[in-house]
């Protein structure tokens, strides 16, 4: 199976002040097409900064980062703009849900900034909405939703654009066990069922065994790279 990323010793600093501080401090490694990673490390090591870079919401200090076999240093901001709204999906621990806003709309959001036709944006956006359990919340706003409930909003909007990747940065950080493993199931099914490339941000062993493989980080440096031995599978209970 190809790669949809590849990174070759990756560095990423930051020159606030006189000292620079290196967040990551070269970084080698890829993900095949498909495959479920995820990336582990306490706060500071560097993982956010690495999924704002592969995420292609900032840029490396130095290094090569290509992402399904072409360079991204070689494409221009509204290239890089376009790439990330058609090929990745983001869901976030925060939700950023726009409020006083229906789900539909909300999951709509992307949409607006796609080559999709205008006429096309409902059928996509309820497709979705469907897709995550939430048919009968569909035009509730997030004030009236719980907090998995929003979770799996943004999972939906994430899905909208039918990415090849979805980035889920701490997704079950604000979320109880329940519910949590509610969501984990969600995105499981996604890569399992639907093939979707997911990396994960966390800091929750359990959270990352639902993975294929772990990567953590220290320093900005990658300590490991193993398989997943006994992964989690999918819960029987997740709302379809």
């Amino acid at each position: 199976m190809t790669n949809i990323i590849e990174v070759k010793d990756l560095k990423k600093s930051y020159y606030d002040s006189e000292e620079p501080t290196h967040a990551l401090s070269g970084v080698t490694f890829s993900v095949r097409k498909g495959e479920f990673v995820a990336i582990m490390g306490p706060s500071g090591s560097g993982k956010s900064t690495l999924l704002h870079l592969l995420g292609l919401l900032d840029i490396p200090t130095s290094g090569e980062y290509f992402f399904d076999g072409k360079n991204i240093s070689n494409f221009s901001g509204d290239e890089l703009a376009l790439l990330r709204n058609k090929k990745l999906g983001f869901v976030f621990q925060s939700f950023n849900l726009l409020a006083r806003t229906s789900v539909l709309d909300n999951v709509k959001l992307p949409l607006s900034y796609s080559d999709v036709p205008e006429s096309e944006w409902e059928e996509k956006a309820k497709k979705a909405v469907i897709a995550v359990g939430l048919g009968e919340r569909m035009h509730h706003e997030p004030s009236e939703l719980s907090g998995g409930e929003k979770q799996r909003v943004a999972i939906a909007r994430a899905l909208v654009n039918d990415p090849d990747l979805i980035f889920a940065d701490e997704p079950t950080g604000n979320l109880d066990s329940k519910s949590g493993k509610n969501v984990m199931s969600i995105i499981q099914r996604l890569n399992e069922e639907e093939g979707k490339t997911i990396i994960l941000i966390t800091h929750e062993t359990s959270t990352a065994e639902h993975s294929e493989r772990i990567i953590r980080i220290m320093d900005g440096v990658i300590e490991s790279d193993t398989k997943v031995k006994n992964r989690l599978s999918i819960d029987s209970d997740y709302v379809k």
